[in-house]
């Protein structure tokens, strides 16, 4: 397996930072706390999301009964202006939820995790899978420990591909294999792939492809590396030269290659594990199957992605936080996010409960998919202004798409505007 670094940029859930933060043994903090109460900031998109959180908690508390532990959530949408807020002032909540790829821009705002700090929390790296650790670091530095982990797939619609007469992707395709594929699926007024918006779905092939990141283990933004930019270029390349893939039609449209694929316009798209339940149980009914992303010339280099919890640099009271967080990662919890399907643990000894919950018709396929995609995969390395180049690539890639722009040029003004 190759060596993991810093988490990925942020897709899979949003992270809610709620205004108040944790109090100090002396008192009010004067963000609402108390002297004995620890406040977790998560991420919650629907009533299942609270209440999942909330039976996390539970085991918290239970662990901890001598602490008050409360938590606070908000939707992603309303996250980064709360964090931003909430750094300036001190005032983030102790325990803290962090998306491993937005951790750059946030990591002021958090404490660096020692050997002693994971003493504290009853946690060691070795009880996570190998290299999850890697996924809230940066630049050597330990911020926050995974609480999930992710890395991205190939998903293809069985029937329209057995109906195009076109082999279907399994375990160690190629990029050949998978040209073969999409050309045989394009029939029919249908394409046989979808290409992506957002930073996850686009980034993914070219990546693989060409065994490079767009940013360097340092830090170091190089979109204009030759050999992802040659990647990237052939990825464009799937809608304006090889016509396997339709052009995109606003910028608006950042699950474009997702709904094209659920919508039954695409018989394949790439995105992440967390959404394989959803594509193998689809409202359309369709026969969903997955596989690895394609090996290339490279390798077959894939990025882990995952979110965690870090401890507030503001927090006052940093053993009870830790001793938070150590319950929230916990095998108890663990367990619980595995055994109900939510997410792929970062336990190692929670991970096969995942598939345990997964329906006896798809079980194996997941196993057998997920344990091959996780064999060679890298945290995603990230610049300091990597959120920036996501807002600037993104809208682009529309008149990318669509022959207006190429592929080099905006890659090329995106180095330049943000590679210092």
């Amino acid at each position: 397996m190759k060596k993991m670094r810093m988490g990925a940029v942020a897709a899979i859930a949003g992270v809610a930072v709620a205004v108040t933060g944790c109090a100090s043994g002396g008192g009010s903090n004067g963000a609402g706390g108390s002297d004995d109460t620890i406040v977790v900031d998560m991420w919650a998109g629907s009533e299942d999301d609270t209440a999942a959180l909330e039976a996390q908690i539970a085991i918290a508390k239970e662990q901890n009964p001598d602490l008050k532990i409360e938590l606070r959530t908000a939707p992603w949408g309303d996250f980064f202006t709360k964090l931003t807020t909430n750094m300036a002032s001190g005032s983030m909540a102790c325990v803290t939820g962090m998306n491993s790829g937005m951790l750059s821009g946030y990591t002021a705002g958090f404490v660096k995790l020692t050997a002693d700090d994971l003493k504290t929390a009853g946690l060691a790296e070795d009880d996570f899978a190998p290299g999850a650790t890697e996924i809230l670091k940066n630049k050597g530095d330990l911020y926050g420990l995974p609480f999930d982990v992710a890395t991205m797939l190939t998903y293809y619609n069985e029937d329209m591909l057995t109906a195009a007469g076109a082999d279907l992707p399994k375990v160690g395709w190629t990029f050949d294999d998978f040209e073969a594929i999409a050309r045989k699926a394009t029939t029919g007024g249908k394409h046989g792939f979808a290409v992506g918006m957002g930073d996850f779905q686009w980034q993914a092939m070219p990546i693989a492809r060409s065994g490079t990141q767009p940013v360097a283990e340092d830090g170091t933004l190089q979109l204009t590396d030759k050999g992802f930019a040659s990647a990237a270029e052939w990825y464009a390349g799937l809608v304006t030269d090889a016509g396997v893939a339709a052009p995109v039609a606003s910028a608006s449209d950042g699950g474009w290659g997702e709904n094209q694929y659920t919508g039954q316009n695409a018989a394949m798209a790439v995105d992440g594990t967390w959404n394989a339940v959803g594509y193998l149980n689809n409202d359309a009914g369709f026969k969903a199957g997955m596989a690895p992303l394609p090996t290339g010339d490279e390798g077959n280099l894939s990025l882990i992605l995952g979110s965690g919890y870090g401890i507030a640099e503001s927090c006052e009271n940093k053993e009870a936080a830790l001793k938070v967080l150590g319950s929230l990662l916990s095998k108890d919890a663990q367990d619980y996010i595995a055994s109900s399907g939510r997410s792929y643990p970062a336990r190692a000894e929670s991970q096969p409960l995942y598939f345990e919950s997964i329906g006896e018709q798809h079980r194996e396929q997941v196993k057998s998919v997920f344990e091959a995609a996780f064999e060679d995969v890298q945290g995603q390395y990230v610049s300091d202004n990597w959120a920036k180049v996501g807002t600037f690539v993104q809208p682009e890639l529309v008149s990318v798409y669509n022959g207006q722009a190429s592929m080099t040029d905006v890659l090329g003004s995106a180095q330049q505007q943000f590679g210092n």
